[in-house]
């Protein structure tokens, strides 16, 4: 193993989650902090739309992140040594955000089989629970695709998604730093509440497959190589920056990401016909379930 010890990968197998794991110096996590602040001065509310979806086809910070060693060496004991990024969102709640993150599977939208993309979790600042850290529901990647409804008012899931009847599982707070990371299942049914504090909370979500997934929908994916070696070719290879919004580039992620998003929309009406209401009740902030 390159980074995770036994325990650690223990972990992840039985829980669903691993964490905090050191991704990067606290001083780059500033630096890509500042970075991300000055795209958002420099450029406004649209600076927002780029960080929702395959920003390392946008900004070469990103790019810089995602290779990090220091995050795909933990990836490569999950998942192995042939690794894709499928896909990267920058996760932001301002000060007093009232908005969260409901109770979801990852795998509701990815068609991808099988199912072991894991998910890097970055912090750029703290992530604690005043400012609306991530929570999970420990072993719930165990149980398999659960349904899923939409339309929860609040939600920064894009269709406001919410698992309708989450399992009876204890729930576990996710406590970063700046410049640590979490890895989590792409079953593993997670949320996160408002931020309460005044201060910002801003993690980015990596999300990695080995080379040998299968994309599942119509719609064929792009992905990029990061490690390893795509012996299959499953994907449509994805270019790199050379810097900001690489002209050589840009016409190439509009395109991915309207696959990605198609796609999306398709696995999510697939679980939805597919799948019944399980048993299960509504997790209480105390860690138990009201039924």
């Amino acid at each position: 193993m390159k980074k995770l010890t036994a325990q650690q990968l223990r972990q992840y197998q039985e829980d669903g989650a691993v964490h905090p794991l050191r991704a990067i110096p606290v001083q780059r996590a500033q630096r890509y902090l500042a970075l991300l602040e000055e795209g958002e001065a420099r450029y406004g509310a649209a600076f927002r739309k780029t960080l929702r979806t395959k920003a390392h086809l946008s900004l070469k910070w990103v790019d810089e992140l995602v290779h990090d060693p220091g995050i795909l060496d933990a990836v490569e004991d999950v998942i192995g040594p042939d690794i894709l990024l499928y896909n990267m969102s920058v996760w932001i709640k301002d000060a007093l955000d009232p908005n969260f993150v409901g109770w979801h599977q990852d795998s509701t939208y990815f068609p991808l089989e099988p199912a072991v993309q894991v998910a890097a979790w970055v912090a750029l600042t703290d992530s604690v629970a005043e400012n609306g850290n991530v929570k999970y529901l420990r072993g719930s990647h165990l149980l398999g695709q659960l349904k899923h409804g939409k339309g929860e008012a609040g939600s920064l899931l894009s269709q406001g998604q919410y698992v309708e009847t989450p399992p009876d599982c204890q729930i576990v707070d996710i406590f970063l730093e700046p410049g640590q990371m979490s890895l989590h299942h792409t079953r593993l049914v997670h949320f996160s509440e408002p931020n309460h504090s005044s201060r910002r909370r801003i993690g980015i979500a990596v999300s990695y497959i080995p080379t040998s997934v299968v994309c599942t929908c119509t719609v064929r994916h792009t992905a990029m190589l990061v490690r390893g070696t795509d012996r299959y070719g499953h994907f449509d290879p994805e270019p790199r920056v050379r810097f900001d919004f690489d002209p050589e580039v840009e016409a190439f992620k509009q395109d991915a990401v309207a696959r990605f998003w198609q796609a999306a929309a398709e696995q999510a009406q697939v679980h939805a016909r597919m799948l019944g209401k399980g048993p299960g009740g509504r997790p209480r902030s105390d860690g138990s379930l009201q039924q």
